[in-house]
Parts: C-alpha cells; sequence; structure tokens
C-alpha cells in the first residue's frame, strides 16, 4: 500500500497520508510524490479541488526522523524545496482536515491552504528551534504576516505544542470541529467549492494569493539556506541524536554560533 493514497471523484482530489503506524511521518520520497501530485493536478483541467488528510490518528508527524538522518537534504534540488515550490505555486484551492499530531512541516505546509479544518484532538508544534534547526516552508514569513511578530516568536522560538482552539485563535486554522466529523465537514466545503465557477475560483485565489507569492519564495530560499547549515550543526547533532537516545539534549557547552562547526 502506497505512504500517500489519491481518489478523484467529482473534480475533487482527495489525498491521504497513508502510514498511520507512524503517525504519518513524512520520508524524502514522499515529499516527491506529493510535490509530483500537487503538480499534476494543478495542470489537471478536471481537479477543481484538494481534499487532504492523514489516515488514522494523525494528520502528519513531520519528518521521519531516521530517514531525515539517512537521506539529509543537501543543497539544489532536494525534496522539501519540490513540495515548498509546487505549494506556493498552487492555485487551486486546498481543504485539509488535520486530527491529531500536527509537527514540523504537518503545520507549517498547512499555511499553504484555504480551509484548516481542526479536529479537537489536534495538537500542532513546530519544533525547529528544539532540534537546531530554523522554520520552513515559507513559513518565516507567513505565520508573522498573519499573526504577528510577538505571537510568532512564541510560537518559533519555544517551539512548545498548542491545541485547536488556539490555531483558530492564531488564524492558523479555519474553526475546530469534532473529530467525528472532520472529515465530513471538510469533503462538504469541498464539495461546495467544486461546484463553483472554475473559472472565477481560480482567479480569485490568484488574486488572494498574488501579493505573498515573491516574498514566500524568498523566505523559502533564504529557509533553505540556513538549514542546510543548521542540520549540520553541533546542535543539530546533539538534539536529533538525544532524541533517538530518548534523553533530554544539552545545548549549554556548545558556543553559540551562526555557522555550522
Amino acid at each position: 500500500m502506497s505512504d500517500i493514497i489519491t481518489e478523484r471523484t467529482d473534480g475533487i482530489l482527495r489525498v491521504a497520508f497513508n502510514r498511520p503506524e507512524k503517525k504519518n511521518a513524512m520520508t524524502g520520497d514522499m515529499y516527491t510524490r506529493l510535490a509530483d501530485i500537487f503538480n499534476e493536478a494543478a495542470a489537471d483541467e478536471e481537479v477543481r479541488v484538494v481534499l487532504w488528510h492523514g489516515v488514522g490518528q494523525s494528520f502528519c508527524a513531520g519528518n521521519d526522523v531516521v530517514d531525515f538522518l539517512n537521506h539529509p537534504p543537501k543543497p539544489g534540488d532536494f525534496p522539501q524545496g519540490r513540495l515548498i515550490e509546487a505549494l506556493i505555486t498552487f492555485d487551486k484551492p486546498i481543504v485539509v482536515a488535520v486530527q491529531g499530531a500536527a509537527v514540523g512541516s504537518g503545520t507549517t505546509m498547512l499555511t499553504h491552504c484555504d480551509f484548516v479544518y481542526a479536529g479537537e484532538s489536534a495538537k500542532f508544534l513546530m519544533p525547529f528551534i528544539n532540534l537546531g534547526l530554523v522554520p520552513e516552508f515559507g513559513s518565516s514569513y507567513s505565520i508573522p504576516a498573519r499573526v504577528g511578530h510577538l505571537r510568532a516568536a512564541e510560537l518559533f522560538l519555544l517551539g512548545e505544542p498548542f491545541t485547536a482552539q488556539r490555531a483558530v485563535e492564531l488564524g492558523l486554522a479555519t474553526r475546530v470541529v469534532p473529530d467525528g466529523d472532520l472529515l465530513a465537514t471538510a469533503t462538504a466545503t469541498a464539495q461546495k467549492l467544486a461546484a463553483k465557477p472554475g473559472g472565477a475560483l481560480l482567479a480569485s485565489k490568484r488574486l488572494i494569493k498574488h501579493a505573498s507569492i515573491d516574498p514566500l519564495k524568498e523566505a523559502a530560499t533564504s529557509e533553505s539556506q540556513e538549514f542546510m547549515v543548521r542540520v549540520s550543526s553541533a546542535e543539530a547533532r546533539e538534539a536529533l541524536s538525544a532524541f533517538l537516545e530518548k534523553r533530554p539534549p544539552n545545548f549549554t557547552k556548545i558556543p553559540t554560533q551562526a555557522a555550522a562547526e
């Protein structure tokens, strides 16, 4: 069974993460496949709306740490970068249902969606700072633009989890929905959108996104450059080693520095 499954019905492309035993954590191959799915959907005139969710109890737990360590991102055409580009330029509506864990990229990917329905069980977390890393998916631009500097600093610099209700208060989710109604609610919105005039729908989303596309691309490029530095730093090595060894990390003996060792 594929780690990502798709189904197309009446103009709606359903995209589902399908690694429930891993909380739908993303491998490099999954990033590549998801980028292909969005690029193909953008060019497919029969696809009017994307409905996105996770199989099981979680939406997406971010990167699969073991896969990430075995295949760290490198400068150039890397899987995460392909997906970031695909989402920034995607001009059809994306409706997403978020249940359980939405960690790292499982949260920042949502900033490119148009309707984010959060189940009552949803827990959001952007733990980049705790891993010795930096934000991605253009979120260093998109989230401060939505929530302001002080709230963005709280989210990124503390790296603590927040609830579905808090995501709504911050403007990062559309509304909270009971878990049992979550997928049905998202599906109903996707069906409403698929019935709208297609040309006007695309034109409206392009207009809504127009002013943010260039800043998002610039932010994503800067994030990628810094991420490549940080991922090989002593801080990241300590954080990821501690994660695998199930112990608290100790950063106190690592000098503050802007560049990797």
